[in-house]
């Protein structure tokens, strides 16, 4: 996995959503509530396996000062980021 150097993208923060974005797209971004549970997490193609997702869960962290909790996926995809990220926590 390549570490992505996120100081070169804006984060924005709006009512539970943190978004990385550059100049031309959206690289990611994630949903969360105030309990810490993640409702919804996305990472443009083009920028997966570089720590993205990781990134982006731990704004999440930090901003509700919890543990955070994974909703069940939606997608194969989605159940696949779980089990990768199980060993994050």
């Amino acid at each position: 996995m390549n570490i992505l150097d996120v100081s070169n993208f804006e984060i924005k923060e709006t009512d539970g959503v943190f978004t990385f974005k550059n100049e031309n797209t959206t690289l990611g971004f994630v949903r969360f509530n105030e309990k810490g549970e993640v409702e919804y997490i996305f990472v443009n193609p083009i920028f997966r396996k570089q720590g993205l997702a990781t990134k982006l869960l731990s704004l999440v962290k930090e901003k509700t000062r919890k543990e955070i909790i994974l909703q069940e996926p939606i997608s194969p995809l989605g159940s696949k980021l779980l089990k990768s990220l199980k060993r994050w926590k």
